[in-house]
């Protein structure tokens, strides 16, 4: 099958909700990939934040394939192994709470905001201005960009948005929670100030609101750090990630500190896919490899190569570990370079964006590879 039979079957059987590039991936290994011709590319994308541990990792695919064939689904309604161990593991790791496992992340924004609503019944959401959470309604009510919300409206209701510097949070009494991405990742790799979040910690502490931050892309060791809060020490009441906790398989999860570890009860959430053997048995690989002794040190280290290189090109960069973005005029246009010309996937989060996120497995000379593809002349 040709690539423009996939593109004759997505016109006619495929909602036009995602503006494809004209590229069909078959294989994948590390930070490789390689399309129906044979041509080798070079991820730097990683399915956005994704595939943590670069394309068909050895150790992932023999726990997939081993739990595959001894059991896929029974539903939350019984035991299975993998996912308790999982929680257990996420607690041990996270907020030391307790956790409600998802199939995406803007499920575990779903989960945070429930739970939040039934800490404080009717209480408002703060959030902050560029910020993304998700496309469903509650996360999309909290996704305060106008032409991602406006065609669906009206939304959700008991959001505010603040300002990205934290000069006045709209914090009270009514507030049920502040929700936060430390990092901000569509919107263009835009770190919150540590001083914000300190502001946030102070305000909920005041008001006896929740902190939620979302690492959803900013965790799971991406920043070279497991979670991006411990870079600030601030710490949040729960925490909602996803995108690599998978390894390339849908699972989320939303994760809660001691004190707020039964809010939800039975019959409050529920999921009828989520946690399921298959995709926790990914995850526990996941966390295996992520805290091995010395692989946040080389994330952090891999990131600042990638980062002075690009300065060295005279681009402007921002971002942390292998979390980074760098300006570019018409992105779009080269992140379509990048990818048909010089054969580096990467991503435009807007008009003059060029997002990076490579495997956290890349090597040194992958990076130098791609800082040569994204120096070539147009």
């Amino acid at each position: 099958m040709t690539l423009a039979d996939l593109q004759e079957m997505e016109r006619e059987a495929v909602m036009p909700t995602y503006l494809r590039n004209p590229v069909e991936f078959v294989r994948g290994k590390g930070t490789r990939l390689w399309d129906a011709e044979g041509t080798e590319y070079l991820d730097f994308l990683a399915g956005v934040s994704v595939v943590a541990l670069g394309h068909c990792h050895p150790a992932l695919v023999s726990a997939v394939c081993e739990q595959a064939e001894r059991l896929m689904h029974v539903s939350n309604l019984y035991y299975s192994e993998p996912g308790m161990r999982l929680a257990a593991r996420l607690s041990e790791l996270g907020l030391g709470g307790k956790a409600f496992f998802t199939n995406s992340g803007a499920e575990a924004v779903e989960c945070a905001l429930k739970l939040a609503r039934k800490h404080k019944p009717q209480g408002d959401v703060v959030v902050l201005e560029k910020g993304f959470h998700g496309r469903t309604f509650g996360a999309l009510s909290a996704t305060p960009q106008e032409a991602k919300q406006a065609p669906f409206a009206p939304l959700v209701p008991g959001f505010r948005a603040a300002a990205r510097d934290g000069a006045e949070l709209p914090v009270d009494d009514q507030t049920a929670a502040v929700l936060i991405e430390p990092i901000q990742g569509e919107s263009g790799i835009l770190p919150v100030a540590d001083e914000v979040l300190q502001a946030a910690r102070e305000a909920c502490d005041r008001h006896g609101a929740l902190l939620i931050f979302d690492e959803i892309q900013c965790g799971m060791g991406r920043t070279g750090d497991l979670w991006a809060w411990q870079a600030a020490g601030v710490r949040p009441d729960v925490m909602t990630v996803a995108k690599g906790l998978g390894g390339g398989l849908a699972i989320g999860a939303c994760l809660t500190g001691a004190v707020h570890a039964d809010v939800l009860q039975p019959g409050d959430h529920g999921s009828t896919f989520a946690g399921g053997p298959v995709v926790a048995a990914a995850a526990n690989v996941v966390l295996d490899v992520v805290t091995e002794p010395g692989f946040m040190d080389e994330v952090a280290r891999k990131g600042e190569r990638l980062a002075a290189g690009l300065r060295d090109l005279g681009l402007e960069v921002r971002g942390r570990g292998l979390m980074l973005a760098f300006a570019a005029e018409d992105a779009p246009e080269v992140a379509r370079r990048l990818l048909l010309e010089e054969h580096l996937l990467v991503n435009a989060t807007g008009p003059d964006t060029i997002r990076l996120l490579p495997p956290l497995t890349v090597s040194d000379d992958e990076i130098d590879q791609a800082l040569a593809r994204i120096a070539s002349p147009d």
